[in-house]
């Protein structure tokens, strides 16, 4: 590695902690939920971050993570498979760099989505679903680029021990609260990267291990709840799914059962409907992978008031709603789609079995 490499190299990672230095910690906004005496909800708002979601962290990691790695290199074009939420948080830092960016997308993704990759610079290569893995290799070969892969390094690239990572952040802020360890952290699994940190983050804290639990929602068409009741990997699914960012037709690499306590399956329509609910609820709209956060919170605080418990359940606001407006708020686009009432079709839930109640050795 020569001189002028190591100083690109160098004035990358300045760059990027510089950029990083600029942006406040997000948000974490009480909301009351009447319907749960007792319950304090938290919202840790992650659309506040530059590149508008929660997906601006990993794409930090991620830069890191190659450039560190010796992967990343003055004028290499990076490349990445991803529904859109990645993509416009990989772009953001591309442009910080001044390196080419092509998203591998899935056709049918939100269209302000792919004006937004645009704006921050990145081009977009709409494949059919089963193809953007594939495609995403195939073009960084193609480009002698870097395919930065979210779904195997997602829980890689990630601090989990701190650094002002997510989790940290969260623990930090509640710390203060009425119930500073919160009872449930509520979140969805797209890389699984979220989830890990989360999980590996309360078991290192020690004091939350008897407490505070992690719960992962799951969308329908998506394999991860399968996948965690029936402790396999091998699960593959055919139908795209509906609610983008969460979710996902195999099982990524970076997903980690382990360190989740409880996975919950949240019908399509009841994702939409919560999301709707609580964009009413705050005054603002958010996106409907929030939406399957805050319904998975709902059943778990009702869980909690009718055993009369007290305690906090934090969750996320991945991003704004406004990339969805000829979505998730067309109500022509929700009857069409069948996502224009949550019937009758409950949320499925399972648990991790305790591995010491077992009589087994834990892991």
């Amino acid at each position: 590695m020569g001189a002028g490499y190591r100083a690109w190299v160098g004035e990358a990672l300045q760059r990027i902690a510089a950029d990083s230095q600029r942006s406040a910690d997000t948000h974490l906004i009480p909301l009351a939920l009447t319907e749960a005496p007792g319950v304090d909800l938290y919202l840790k708002d992650e659309s506040t971050h530059p590149s508008g979601s929660l997906k601006h962290r990993l794409a930090r990691s991620l830069f890191l993570y190659g450039l560190c790695n010796g992967h990343i290199g003055p004028g290499t074009t990076i490349v990445e498979a991803s529904s859109g939420s990645t993509a416009i948080s990989e772009a953001y830092f591309a442009r910080l760099l001044g390196l080419p960016f092509i998203a591998v997308v899935p056709c049918g993704t939100a269209r302000r989505k792919l004006e937004e990759i645009a704006f921050f610079g990145g081009q977009c290569h709409e494949v059919e679903p089963p193809q953007v893995y594939a495609a995403a290799e195939q073009l960084a070969r193609e480009r002698h680029g870097h395919y930065m892969d979210q779904f195997t390094h997602a829980e890689r690239a990630t601090d989990w021990r701190g650094n002002n990572n997510i989790a940290e952040s969260i623990f930090a802020q509640l710390r203060n609260e009425p119930h500073p360890l919160p009872r449930w952290i509520v979140v969805g699994a797209g890389t699984g990267g979220t989830s890990a940190t989360i999980g590996r983050y309360i078991r290192y804290r020690r004091d939350a291990l008897a407490t505070t639990h992690l719960a992962v929602v799951d969308p329908e068409r998506s394999v991860f709840f399968d996948a965690f009741a029936q402790g396999r990997r091998d699960l593959t699914g055919h139908e795209r799914g509906r609610v983008e960012g969460i979710g996902r037709p195999r099982v990524e690499p970076s997903f980690v059962p382990s360190v989740i306590d409880r996975m919950l399956r949240v019908p399509d329509a009841i994702s939409f409907a919560a999301a709707v609910d609580l964009s009413a609820r705050l005054g603002r709209r958010v996106g409907p992978s929030t939406g399957t956060n805050f319904a998975g919170v709902l059943l778990l605080a009702a869980e909690m008031a009718a055993r009369g418990e007290q305690g906090s359940i934090v969750t996320l606001i991945c991003d704004s709603g406004e990339r969805y407006q000829d979505t998730l708020f067309d109500p022509a686009w929700r009857v069409a789609n069948g996502l224009d009432a949550s019937g009758n079709t409950p949320i499925e839930s399972t648990s991790r079995p305790d591995p010491v109640a077992m009589g087994q050795s834990p892991g």
